[in-house]
């Protein structure tokens, strides 16, 4: 219930000889007391640092019990789930021929290395085979598992407590504190993997637990099953917070430096202070996921805090605090200088989520040879090859690959651009307004990573397209309306609107892997970047092109995603 997976044997002998020497020193108060006798002798030198640890001695075993007859069967998830019994206010004598109950836990790797100890050397164990997904905090999320080589879901039929804590002790953590239902974690996508898990809570892993297999019809992620597990404290929100804000989640990022008698508040510079950053400053003070991340903070009030203490920050989004950072040494260095140029946050209690539909860029994809007359808008907004410019326009053609791409918000809040309308540009050409320069990057790579072909596409419309049955759409392009996608909808981009394309004129016969990223700059802060991403291989032959095996970038086991990289192409007619 502190957040530890296991306990390590205490020794009970210190404990023991701290007990005895404690009754021997009562024994010694209440003897009587005889004729008292004076002595004179030569005062003693003190004894530096004696008196002071007795009296701390004396003061530790003066306990105050509570509880006796404590008898778990060690798969509870709180104490108070065990037998015991309390001690009556009554009572004169407290836990006789016994004392004070001790343990000692074991951090997992993740709390161990961030509290300075050294990890121990172990045996690699192989890859997990159960994570957690879309959680704003260690130790919660939506619960996913591991089976032939690809992630899925677990339905939260009898999904309870015990389940829960199973998972949570298997990551590292302590028992759980909440077991989820209904999708509280966002929904997954792809496969549902486990149902009705029945768990006793002494499993090793949630794979030991009896379950049962199910299909598609059975279960829908809507029942996607989360949790959330107890954490040990480590006081990182102590030496954090924030100033200025119209309420406790938004404000300038003020932090604490410095050694024992030296500890002092100060700002964080805002350069290159972005979501990543904020996230982690959000997650440090316990107020969930980030909304945004501010370079400049001079509509807040700092009030008597105005030096910058801590300068080149850059986060990868998944530490536990801002300590964990890159970040410069003592030496602080501002392009910007001035307590108005610091960083700020707005945290959130939720956050979106966007994942593209892999399926529907594998049936769609298909190569078109283009008309340079028929490209003019497209290259002024940059969707063609950098070769486009020298081309003998309005004469030949561009050779394009061509798909569409369905993007789902399946988070617990509405995707909205990161600028207003005020901001957003109109492009006369096409007759639509940008709500974000870069939407989505469109890459073809070779297997060991180089680009050799891009796309990119604004935001030309953000808006709800189709959504699932019970939800309403919000958002509609037409009249200058209101940009984003709803929770549960999605935004359909088809393969015959302009700069819905990669343009593979320049590009040799080969083996490839199309990339499709979506939010690649973070300008808009989602519960989970690391499905932001989707894969695959891709068979050009300098006339057709293949493109097959697409999913989402984190979907894939690790050995699979090897075997994915060293996709060997096309032997005769058949794809490998």
């Amino acid at each position: 219930m502190l957040g530890f997976p296991s306990e390590k044997r205490v020794n009970v002998a210190f404990y023991r000889k701290l007990r005895k020497r404690a009754a021997k020193a009562s024994a010694r108060r209440s003897k009587p007391l005889g004729r008292p006798v004076i002595k004179l002798k030569a005062k003693p030198k003190p004894r530096v640092g004696r008196g002071p640890i007795k009296r701390l001695l004396a003061q530790r075993q003066q306990h105050s019990f509570g509880l006796h007859g404590v008898a778990c069967v060690g798969t509870e998830a709180h104490l108070s789930l065990c037998s015991l019994e309390f001690y009556r206010a009554n009572d004169t004598t407290r836990c006789p021929g016994g004392g004070p109950a001790v343990v000692s836990c074991v951090p997992s790797p993740l709390y161990a290395a961030s509290s300075g100890q050294k990890k121990q050397q172990s045996k690699p164990q192989g890859e997990a085979r159960v994570r957690l997904k879309g959680g704003a905090h260690p130790g919660e999320g939506r619960v996913e598992v591991l089976k032939a080589g690809t992630w899925g879901t677990v339905c939260d039929r009898k999904w309870d407590l015990q389940a829960a804590s199973v998972v949570c002790r298997e990551l590292g953590f302590g028992s759980a504190r909440e077991a989820l239902s209904g999708a509280r974690m966002g929904q997954g996508m792809g496969a549902i993997h486990l149902s009705e898990v029945r768990c006793s809570g002494q499993e090793p892993s949630l794979w030991k637990c009896p379950h049962r297999n199910i299909t598609a019809e059975d279960c829908s992620h809507s029942q996607d099953a989360g949790v959330r597990c107890n954490l040990p404290y480590t006081g990182v929100e102590t030496k954090i917070r924030l100033s200025g804000g119209r309420s406790r989640h938004e404000g300038r990022v003020e932090v604490q430096t410095g050694g024992p008698g030296s500890l002092r508040w100060g700002l964080i510079c805002g350069d290159d202070w972005g979501t990543l950053e904020a996230m982690v400053a959000c997650r440090q003070l316990g107020l969930g996921y980030a909304n945004h991340g501010l370079q400049e903070t001079w509509y807040w009030d700092s009030g008597n805090i105005t030096e910058v203490v801590m300068s080149g920050v850059h986060c990868t989004g998944t530490e536990l605090s801002l300590d964990q950072c890159a970040h410069h040494g003592t030496h602080v260095a501002c392009k910007r200088t001035g307590s108005h140029f610091t960083a700020g946050v707005i945290c959130s209690e939720t956050a979106s989520d966007l994942l593209l539909h892999s399926a529907l860029v594998q049936e769609t994809a298909y190569i078109e040879d283009r008309p340079l007359h028929m490209l003019y808008c497209a290259a002024e907004e940059n969707c063609l090859a950098s070769s486009a410019r020298s081309a003998n326009w309005p004469y030949g053609h561009r050779r394009l690959l061509r798909f569409s791409s369905q993007i789902h918000n399946l988070g617990r809040a509405d995707f909205r651009p990161k600028a207003g309308r005020h901001s957003w540009v109109w492009h006369e050409c096409h007759g639509h307004y940008h709500s974000m320069d870069i939407f989505t990057h469109y890459d073809i790579l070779t297997p060991n990573g180089t680009k050799v072909a891009e796309g990119h596409k604004a935001s030309f419309c953000l808006e709800d397209t189709e959504c699932q049955e019970d939800v309403s759409k919000r958002y509609e392009c037409a009249n200058f309306g209101e940009q984003g996608i709803t929770v549960g909808c999605w935004d359909l981009y088809r393969h015959d609107i302009d700069c819905q394309w990669i343009d593979i004129t320049d590009v040799k016969p080969g083996n490839y892997i199309l990339q499709v990223v979506i939010n690649p700059n973070f300008e808009v802060a989602e519960s989970d970047f690391t499905n932001n991403a989707m894969k695959c291989n891709c068979k050009y032959d300098g006339h057709r092109i293949w493109v097959h095996n697409c999913h989402i970038g984190d979907a894939f086991s690790e050995e699979a995603n090897r075997r994915f990289e060293r996709y060997p192409g096309q032997t005769s007619n058949q794809i490998i």
